[in-house]
């Protein structure tokens, strides 16, 4: 007789099933599906802090490093970041909504011919080969026009990420395909990536993460509603307190083989085990902001506060910067204090140190 999961239990299922028996990079990119990407260093990018619980001896700025000989794209998907190089091509090539001018048009067509001649370009060379100018950014500030272009290019399928130097994106040619045969299928797949990778579900985050793939394929707008009711019919789910869960195909959130490490982990702002604050709300019962945008006066836990983990329960929330090639480290506990646990003291020393490997000091 099957036994219908709790909230403890989605709980417990979040976590184990996220935080895996860490692996190789290219294995732990396929298992996440989408690594999200960020690129504030606090103390290192979102990226890094995700993948080093998940890859063995993981050290900051390893992907960067290995991103040219891996099968992965950066790309636009819920959010921006990295993927596995056959979801990415279930999205191009990608048609926006909002057409281009004849005059950008133009302007694509020439910068294209330019990079298909160099075969690998960085921005600066656009800029000064093309003197696009300076055009109004999204924070109010200026930027160069041929840097926007090439995002736009890169959006559209024109351009891929090369690699990157310094943190700034090199731009090759994309190889030109065929679009999916069967659009609803393609749809139906992004969003088996999407909840693979956030499940456990309420239902509403659900609805939002599927609807929010009109971001990776705009072109199938048309398709978001009718894939989110294929959806809901096909994954397996529970009511708990009035709300919907939903999770893959194929898994019990209550087994008993979903065990939760004695350890403590600081998590990624952005990490799947914390990015969704309704399901954060609802399994952790306190409310978790990313406040790096936020005016210092107003913020309440720190510019770039990473969520820490002690076994399946997030108790806290860890400031970290790098001082004198040190790591400094500022505690904070919902509590107000942390737990009085021996096992506890040990994990989160375990935890700083592991921080101080992966960042090389």
């Amino acid at each position: 007789m099957a036994v219908t999961p709790t909230l403890d239990d989605l709980r417990r299922h979040a976590v184990a099933r996220s935080l895996f028996t860490p692996t190789s990079l290219p294995r732990a990119i396929a298992k996440l599906g989408f690594v999200q990407a960020d690129p504030i260093r606090a103390p290192a990018r979102a990226q890094d802090l995700t993948l080093r619980h998940r890859v063995k001896d993981y050290r900051a700025g390893e992907l960067e490093r290995r991103y040219a000989r891996l099968a992965v794209e950066e790309d636009f998907f819920v959010n921006y970041g990295f993927l596995p190089r056959r979801t990415w091509a279930l999205m191009h090539p990608r048609a926006p909504a909002r057409s281009w001018t004849a005059e950008r048009e133009r302007q694509s067509r020439a910068v294209l011919d330019f990079v298909c001649e160099r075969g690998c370009v960085h921005p600066q060379d656009v800029d000064a080969q093309f003197a696009h100018g300076k055009v109004k950014n999204w924070f109010g500030g200026s930027s160069n026009a041929s840097t926007q272009l090439l995002d736009a290019m890169h959006y559209r399928g024109l351009l891929r990420v090369a690699r990157r130097e310094g943190g700034v994106r090199l731009y090759a040619p994309a190889a030109p395909h065929a679009a999916p045969d069967d659009p609803a299928a393609a749809y139906d797949a992004l969003a088996d990536v999407v909840v693979a990778k956030y499940a456990p579900l309420p239902e509403r985050s659900l609805a939002e993460l599927v609807l929010r793939l009109r971001i990776a394929v705009p072109q199938w707008g048309h398709e978001r509603s009718a894939a989110l009711k294929r959806a809901k019919a096909r994954l397996p789910s529970v009511r708990i307190d009035g709300v919907n869960w939903y999770w893959p195909a194929g898994e019990n959130p209550a087994s008993a083989r979903h065990r939760v490490a004695d350890a403590v982990r600081l998590l990624a702002p952005f990490d799947p085990v914390v990015w969704d604050r309704r399901r954060f709300e609802a399994l952790w019962g306190w409310a978790y902001r990313f406040e790096a945008y936020t005016p210092p006066p107003q913020r309440v836990r720190g510019y770039y506060a990473l969520p820490l983990l002690w076994r399946d329960r997030v108790i806290g929330w860890g400031n970290l910067a790098v001082r004198e090639g040190r790591l400094a480290a500022d505690i904070g506990y919902v509590a107000g204090k942390a737990p009085r646990d021996a096992a506890f003291r040990r994990a989160l020393d375990a935890e700083l140190h592991a921080m101080g490997v992966f960042l090389g000091l």
